[in-house]
């Protein structure tokens, strides 16, 4: 009886496999061949380092305007400059986690 009932249900699985299967197939295009080089970008972003004897500046350039400048000292965390409105006038962060917290409430537990 346990042998007829898998058989059966078998012959299910099977028809509705062959059923789920389309005849109008096309073969997938072959993928574009792989380089191992970076493509190349437009953007002309630049960095410029600056090492002094108490600090390291580095300079964040963009189509030739600086937009953000880090600051390492010798002793002490970095910090940053960011010109977050673009008219020359930087304003000093900790960090660059812009410190927005979007609240998450568990809505439902599974």
């Amino acid at each position: 009886m346990r042998f007829l009932s898998l058989f059966i249900l078998g012959c299910f699985v099977q028809a509705s496999y062959a059923a789920a299967i389309p005849d109008n197939l096309e073969p997938l295009a072959p993928p574009p061949p792989f380089t191992a080089e970076p493509e190349a970008t437009t953007d002309d972003a630049e960095i410029t380092i600056i090492k002094q004897t108490e600090l390291t500046v580095e300079e964040f350039r963009s189509g030739g305007k600086i937009y953000m400048i880090k600051v390492t000292p010798k002793i002490g965390a970095s910090y940053y400059l960011i010109d977050e409105r673009g008219d020359g006038k930087f304003a000093r962060q900790e960090s660059l986690d812009s410190g927005f917290r979007p609240p998450k409430w568990i809505i439902h537990k599974f």
